[in-house]
């Protein structure tokens, strides 16, 4: 692999795992204060899935480093970088407490999942063609957990309100989850990315829309990449996360 590919997988990577490490974040949160035991359980198993996934992808950037992946090299990856060196986007960067917003995001965040996987099934890139096939299982219950709830919700005209307030207040960020994080061009001449990430935003608004029976309105965006800045919902999440590591620097999550 030449320098300029290596270095936009890098990029690609640490987004990607950047993005599964703070949504796993921030289901875990919900973990006895869902509104039923049930939620409790299935947020915190799915959020579960999501810091494995995030491990897995923290290992393919330590082989591509040449480092080996133990728990400190992981570790230092996921909490031991400056704000400016993630590539998370502001989509699992924002904390609510309001569990419409919650269920709404895990919904549009795994079909966003499912389809970014989509991108490596067939990567020339065997490691990452090899964990999106591992991961495919797990990607197809955290849609049927969250379609099932939303199944019997979108039927209730009070909870179909909230899911639209929550849509919302989320589209800004929705509508930010996909630019590319480095030069993709490298990647897909590769034939590591089978497309460009930024071709995922139209299926992803079409398939929030048709799910929600809600349309996203005008909304004046900043340009926006996985660059440098983050939301400032990033600094208190990343403070909770590392409350562990800051009390026990020698500990591995």
């Amino acid at each position: 692999m030449d320098k300029p590919t290596e270095a936009a997988l890098r990029e690609f990577l640490f987004a990607f795992a950047d993005d599964e490490h703070l949504m796993g974040q921030q289901h875990t949160e919900w973990i006895g204060v869902a509104p039923f035991l049930e939620e409790d359980l299935a947020f915190s198993s799915i959020g579960q899935d999501e810091l494995g996934h995030a491990v897995m992808l923290y290992e393919l950037v330590c082989e591509l480093d040449g480092v080996e992946p133990t728990d400190a090299a992981i570790d230092a990856l996921a909490y031991g970088r400056g704000a400016a060196e993630y590539r998370s986007c502001s989509l699992v960067e924002y904390t609510t407490t309001n569990w419409a917003e919650a269920l709404v995001r895990h919904w549009i965040y795994d079909t966003l999942e499912a389809m970014r996987w989509s991108l490596v099934a067939e990567s020339t890139y065997q490691p990452l063609a090899e964990l999106s096939a591992r991961v495919a299982g797990e990607e197809r219950y955290h849609l049927r957990h969250a379609d099932a709830l939303l199944d019997g919700l979108m039927a209730d005209p009070a909870a179909r309100a909230k899911c639209h307030e929550a849509l919302d207040e989320l589209q800004a960020d929705v509508l930010r989850v996909c630019p590319e994080a480095g030069d993709e061009r490298e990647l897909v001449k590769a034939g590591i990315l089978s497309e460009f990430h930024h071709t995922l935003m139209d299926p992803l608004r079409g398939a929030i829309e048709a799910r929600f029976d809600w349309s996203f309105g005008p909304i004046d965006l900043v340009a926006y990449s996985r660059g440098s800045k983050r939301s400032e919902h990033f600094g208190p999440l990343m403070a909770r996360m590392r409350e562990v590591l800051d009390l026990d620097p020698s500990a591995a999550w």
